[in-house]
């Protein structure tokens, strides 16, 4: 069974990671978002991409949780899935704010060192090795 702690985090990230997609469709999170986007000259698809993943990536986190039917491989498995896609998710969010042209006030808290992406890419790497090291067992 995964500790007590790997089960918080993983709620934690679900919850999380589903706010951050949800709230990017309201002002004034989706006006930021959309100059991140395109300030880093990513594709402008990408911006629906990255809102509906980030709520993808955090209900994958909360599934273990809503859908207590699924074996225990099952639920290392989805949460593997979930933090395969948080690491691609993080991979980006730091290339937005390590690019020139985005301006720190566009930026969650305004910091332009990606000081939120590293951290929940490190909590998303801690939850995949749990869940990784359970699946094995």
């Amino acid at each position: 069974m995964p500790s007590r702690f790997s089960k918080g985090l993983q709620l934690f990230l679900g919850i999380v990671m589903f706010l951050f997609g949800f709230l990017k469709f309201f002002q004034p999170i989706r006006g930021w978002f959309d100059i991140q986007i395109q300030q880093s000259h990513l594709p402008h698809e990408a911006i629906l991409a990255g809102k509906v993943s980030e709520m993808v990536t955090g209900i994958l986190f909360l599934l273990p949780w809503l859908l207590r039917s699924l074996s225990a491989k099952a639920r290392d498995q989805v949460v593997l899935v979930a933090c395969l896609l948080l690491l691609a998710q993080m991979a980006v969010a730091i290339y937005v704010h390590l690019q020139p042209g985005v301006p720190a006030g566009v930026l969650p808290l305004g910091i332009k060192a990606p000081v939120i992406p590293v951290s929940v890419l490190v909590l998303g790497l801690v939850t995949a090795f749990g869940a990784w090291k359970e699946l094995r067992a």
